[in-house]
């Protein structure tokens, strides 16, 4: 080869890694603005510890406390970890009472007030607490799809896994269910009596603990599991983020579109929330009006319902992971 084409070629080489640079996202000085994996001190800890992972392996499942900050991560058949440092250092806090993997985002379910959360994984035991994994109360049910907690009376709804949509209720934070019938796909309650959920289409609703079901909405969510902020429902839909002031009567689309999957996260108040889809975590400061992207997707999330997503709205900080991934970071 000539020495006028070896300048071509590697003109041409520094042209390529010149545009993938600038097409790549800006990461500051100070390691802000990209994914960054905070699971692997735990992994090599376990291993060296002669520990096996559970399949698929890594870790499977990830959520945010927004009142402090801290941040839970489930390893796959070895429990429940939290940080209270944004994810610089995990101790595992369940005492043996939570095992298995949480196959989606709303395995999860942490009380917007704080220091309440319940885990329930598939294959593994599940548990809650009430005050920051400090004690666990075991529930006698687990390998379910989802939870929803009336917090903080511990009324919980849940669908089995694999099962043909079995809803079961529990009004004792877990120590006792009931089947409520077969083809559910999604769940949410606002208290012991008061349920939603949603088959193959729109909204039902029952006042009397799952004993009798009306239609109330054809709007159809899509998320497994609704979320609660101050009395008014919040629960993803084909079209964004649909609300319930009344305790589930009536529903409406929150101000605008929004193409998500996972969520709503809860910043400051109820005009701030974030969600999260295959586009990235997706954010809005006027309940809905408008929305921006705030974080990109990190490696090997696709985004689907099977991905795990939590936001710290104190430090600004999102999280992220998938059975068998990471889990990862991003600080803005």
């Amino acid at each position: 080869m000539s020495c006028k084409r070896k300048r071509c070629r590697g003109t041409a080489v520094l042209l390529i890694s010149v545009v993938l640079g600038l097409a790549a996202s800006p990461v500051r000085a100070d390691g802000k603005g990209k994914w960054i994996p905070v699971s692997d001190e735990v992994i090599a800890q376990l291993e060296k510890q002669g520990k096996k992972i559970g399949w698929p392996g890594l870790t499977g499942g990830v959520g945010v406390d927004r009142a402090n900050g801290d941040v839970y991560m489930m390893v796959c058949d070895n429990g429940l970890w939290k940080s209270a440092d944004r994810g610089k250092s995990f101790e595992r806090i369940d005492g043996g009472a939570i095992g298995g993997r949480c196959e989606t985002g709303f395995a999860l379910d942490i009380d917007p007030a704080g220091n309440r959360v319940a885990c329930f994984p598939v294959y593994g035991p599940a548990a809650s607490s009430l005050d920051a994994g400090k004690t666990w109360q075991k529930s006698t049910a687990n390998h379910v799809d989802c939870i929803a907690v009336a917090w903080p009376d511990l009324a919980m709804l849940s669908i089995r896994h694999e099962s043909g949509g079995d809803l079961i209720f529990a009004p004792d934070g877990g120590k006792t269910w009931k089947s409520l019938g077969k083809g559910f796909n999604g769940v949410g309650l606002f208290d012991v009596k008061t349920f939603v959920a949603f088959k193959d289409k729109g909204i039902l609703r029952s006042v009397d603990g799952g004993a009798n079901w009306a239609s109330v909405s054809d709007l159809k969510p899509t998320g497994k599991s609704m979320r609660v902020l101050d009395g008014v429902g919040y629960w993803i839909g084909e079209r964004g983020v649909l609300t319930s002031p009344d305790k589930g009567a009536t529903w409406a689309l929150l101000s605008s579109p929004v193409s998500c999957t996972i969520g709503p996260y809860f910043g400051k108040d109820a005009n701030h929330l974030v969600v999260f889809g295959k586009q990235g975590a997706m954010e809005t400061a006027d309940a809905g009006k408008t929305w921006k992207s705030a974080a990109p997707l990190p490696p090997g999330i696709d985004g689907g319902y099977m991905s795990q997503f939590g936001w710290d709205p104190i430090h600004d900080v999102f999280y992220a992971g998938k059975m068998g991934q990471p889990t990862f970071k991003y600080e803005r």
